[in-house]
């Protein structure tokens, strides 16, 4: 996530604002009344351009607000998420699968996408985690399936839940990472056949399985995920977003 995210939101930024000043050219011209807006003056949209060259600054400082405002519901979101997760923390797991210690007082949220390169590696470090700290962490999983540049990313999500009907999440889960190359149905329906699942249900689970997913995903975009996978923890040490490379030491540190 960290090599995606380091130019992708500078560039992001950058493009926020020169849309933005399109978007004013087009408020402008969309205040018309419908059957106007072939016939707006020329020499008034002239001047309305003339206008935002002169003075770019007042839509920049427009957008610096905008951005200002989201960031402070991004972090009213999250502030609201941590403590839901520190007093109820079921409330936050929902139906999500867990693994590791139910009774440990430090639980990772992950959101992930099964097809996402980085997820792949991440899985390898969680589960070195979860077996030097069995005592330690509960892992939480969250849905975040990047479609529109992942394929396969929503069907093996919605394989994965399916399995979770029959409490092989977890098996499931290893076996997508292990064989991510080969995403697809048939190796869905294969993975399931040697978890020896109920191929009925299983096949039945996958027709259900949106609206679980569809949550997660509202979750995510409330929390303002950029990507995955992503985390967030709440410890007796530490509470907020977290990188993997961080969670070792927070673990070693949690009494």
């Amino acid at each position: 996530m960290g090599r995606f995210s380091d130019w992708f939101n500078p560039l992001l930024q950058h493009l926020r604002t020169w849309v933005a000043i399109g978007l004013l050219f087009l408020v402008i011209t969309w205040s018309f009344p419908a059957q106007a807006t072939s016939t707006i003056d020329p020499q008034l949209e002239q001047q309305v351009l003339q206008i935002i060259r002169e003075h770019p600054e007042a839509i920049i400082e427009s957008v610096q607000a905008y951005q200002q405002q989201q960031q402070q519901q991004v972090k009213q979101a999250r502030q609201a998420f941590l403590q839901d997760l520190k007093t109820n923390p079921q409330i936050v797991i929902d139906e999500s699968p867990t693994t590791g210690s139910t009774q440990s007082k430090t639980v990772l949220i992950e959101f992930s996408d099964f097809q996402c390169p980085y997820c792949a590696e991440a899985h390898k470090t969680l589960k070195e985690l979860l077996a030097n700290y069995p005592d330690k962490l509960r892992l939480v999983y969250k849905n975040f399936p990047l479609s529109s540049i992942h394929v396969e990313a929503l069907p093996s999500a919605k394989a994965a839940w399916a399995a979770h009907q029959q409490e092989k999440f977890w098996e499931y889960h290893d076996a997508l990472f292990t064989n991510q190359k080969q995403l697809g149905e048939v190796l869905y329906s294969d993975i399931a056949k040697k978890l020896n699942l109920d191929l009925g249900k299983f096949k039945r689970d996958l027709t259900l399985a949106t609206p679980a997913i569809t949550k997660d995903i509202q979750l995510a975009e409330k929390l303002a995920v950029a990507g995955t996978p992503f985390f967030i923890i709440n410890s007796p040490t530490f509470s907020g977003v977290v990188q993997l490379a961080d969670i070792k030491s927070i673990l070693a540190d949690a009494k």
